[in-house]
């Protein structure tokens, strides 16, 4: 434990002199967890929508303005024909159309069924997804309002079910966990773990890789420490860290995104050591295999983008192929995002999260194994 101490006591005031990789270990993660936060929102706004009012009736200017008043769509401009609202689609100058036709009014107020086309550029099928149900919801609050105001509605887009005469079920949804729908929690919480491990793991293998290049690995082994005391000397300093590190992005999160904390935050500090620690061995890993810093960021280039869209950090992995799904379960990144979001949005306990810790602590005893007995074989 002397020996160990000093080791440790060695790497620490290294670090000290290096104050550019305390830094770096802190504050571009912290700023990152911001940025994705932000950038990285999956709420679709403001489609520029074109318009061709064929109708030019007070009834056509309400549906356009229930549209354009809307968060969703604003106005992009109204058209004289259909072929000039394709062409700016097509151009890009638009992201959706309305089409009205003649008979708009004078088919409602006779209580007829009205088609209204609406055109969606689907080169993004997922924001065309969402335009769609958006479309699709407010021509229902529309229908609602000519029927408060004695109009029997039948507005329809073309290709939506014909109404119904017979029975009708309505639906009352509750949100549970996330009753405000704020994308940023499912983000954040997810592309936590993925800056855990691609900071720890690129930092720990330059480290290791920075230290055979200036010889003093060399000089290490002349000492009367082990291999084992070397290693987890080498690791301990990073640990503590990318620990602050942790406890900055916890604050960030509370306080830029406002992510509740309904569970023990003791167990996502502790997820979050497991998930540094699984980092820190992939690097160490890594560095075992590489002779410089270039060929270690290389390899970990190869080794982390899997792991991070792999993860379900920031898509569903409901959203992945079957056959690509049980794959993610030897990712530890999902088991620690898993354990973040059930503890932080559900008030998730160890009686439920066992499992997902048991794979965590396994990944991290077996990568940091591996990682010191590839060093013993270095070194030999």
């Amino acid at each position: 434990m002397t020996r160990l101490h000093a080791l440790i006591r060695k790497e620490f005031n290294q670090i000290r002199r290096d104050r550019r990789l305390a830094v770096s270990l802190i504050v571009p993660p912290t700023l990152q967890i911001l940025l994705f936060g932000f950038a990285l929102d999956a709420t679709v706004t403001n489609l520029r929508l074109g318009v061709v009012d064929a109708s030019r009736t007070p009834e056509s200017r309400e549906l356009v303005a229930s549209f354009t008043e809307s968060r969703s769509f604003r106005l992009g401009g109204y058209y004289t024909a259909i072929g000039g609202l394709e062409d700016a689609i097509s151009r890009g100058k638009l992201d959706a159309g309305m089409v009205i036709p003649y008979r708009f009014a004078r088919e409602l107020h006779r209580g007829q069924p009205v088609d209204v086309q609406i055109l969606l550029n689907a080169v993004n099928a997922n924001t065309a997804t969402i335009a769609q149900a958006y479309s699709e919801g407010l021509i229902q609050t529309y229908n609602q309002t000519l029927a408060a105001e004695g109009i029997r509605p039948a507005v329809r887009m073309v290709g939506a079910a014909a109404p119904g005469e017979r029975g009708l079920v309505t639906t009352v949804t509750a949100f549970l966990y996330n009753p405000g729908l704020v994308n940023a929690w499912f983000i954040v919480t997810g592309t936590f773990g993925v800056l855990l491990i691609l900071n720890s793991s690129l930092v720990a293998a330059t480290a290791m890789v920075k230290e055979r290049e200036r010889g003093t690995v060399e000089q290490l082994l002349m000492t009367p420490a082990s291999t084992t005391e070397i290693v987890v000397a080498k690791i301990t300093p990073l640990f503590v860290l990318l620990m602050v590190m942790v406890v900055m992005a916890v604050l960030v999160m509370r306080a830029g995104f406002n992510v509740p904390v309904r569970g023990s935050i003791l167990l996502v500090i502790l997820g979050a050591a497991l998930c540094v620690l699984c980092g820190i061995g992939l690097g160490t890993f890594i560095a075992t295999f590489t002779k410089s810093a270039q060929q270690s960021q290389l390899t970990a280039f190869f080794v982390n983008p899997p792991l991070a869209t792999l993860s379900g950090a920031m898509t569903p992995v409901e959203a992945m192929p079957n056959w690509l799904q049980p794959v993610t379960w030897v990712n530890p990144i999902r088991h620690f995002g898993i354990i973040t979001r059930a503890v932080l949005l559900k008030g998730s306990g160890v009686d439920v999260l066992w499992p997902n810790f048991l794979v965590l602590i396994g990944f991290a005893v077996l990568l940091v194994s591996l990682s010191i007995w590839r060093f013993r074989q270095q070194l030999g």
